[in-house]
């Protein structure tokens, strides 16, 4: 890939950049990561990878504003009708939107060629260790989802098995259990060296909103009179 063509998908990739938590910063790391461990693997087509991670987020925005919609399959279909009209070939365009809408950890198919899978495995150890916690933090923020939800006895949920939106339930939904889920042999590596960063987080907030929910709810109840 000369340098013409990487400035016109970049160029394209920040058109399309409106949200923060999966803004210009975390394709560039998406990219870099996808690099080393692309040395780890035979046979990658660098020009379907380089391709695949500056255009894998060009369909947020359409996803952000109807939540029905995913981003992974519209933004394959966004950057093969980029690459099209922009002389790149059919076979090409079409192992790029391949690689695209097989990144998603929710709705995504899975990915086959060594480029998605690469793709794949960069993308999540993005949403691994304290990055993940805050990117994961910053989204919540964006679309209004509180840190936790409360249980019908007014304990708080650690976020297992939750149907209401927070923090807590996409750490128990998704950022605890991707570690699991890597196709490549480097991006297992990388996910499990922030792990432990990543649950040592979880359990330090939940623990902290707990005891506050405990010790103040109790002392609130003496400051309380009962109706007579």
């Amino acid at each position: 890939m000369n340098t013409k063509t990487y400035q016109l998908l970049e160029d394209y990739m920040l058109s399309c950049m409106e949200d923060s938590a999966h803004d210009k910063e975390h394709i560039y790391r998406v990219l870099y990561t996808a690099a080393e461990i692309a040395q780890t693997e035979k046979d990658v087509d660098y020009d379907i990878l380089i391709t695949s991670c500056l255009l894998h987020d060009i369909g947020r925005s359409e996803q952000f504003k109807d939540p029905s919609l995913s981003h992974a399959l519209v933004g394959g279909d966004k950057a093969h009708a980029f690459l099209i009209g922009h002389g790149f070939t059919e076979a090409f365009a079409e192992r790029v939107r391949e690689c695209i809408q097989a990144h998603s950890y929710r709705k995504g198919t899975p990915p086959q060629s060594v480029e998605a899978k690469i793709l794949f495995d960069a993308d999540k150890i993005d949403a691994s260790g304290t990055v993940g916690i805050a990117r994961t933090l910053i989204y919540c923020g964006q679309v209004g989802r509180p840190l936790y939800s409360l249980l019908p006895d007014g304990n708080i949920s650690s976020g297992k098995g939750d149907e209401i939106p927070s923090f807590f339930q996409e750490y128990k939904y998704k950022l605890e259990s991707l570690y699991s889920r890597f196709y490549t042999r480097r991006g297992t590596e990388i996910a499990k060296e922030r792990q432990a960063a990543a649950i040592q987080f979880y359990e330090n907030i939940f623990r902290e909103v707990c005891q506050t929910y405990t010790t103040g709810a109790e002392l609130l109840i003496n400051h309380i009179e009962p109706d007579l």
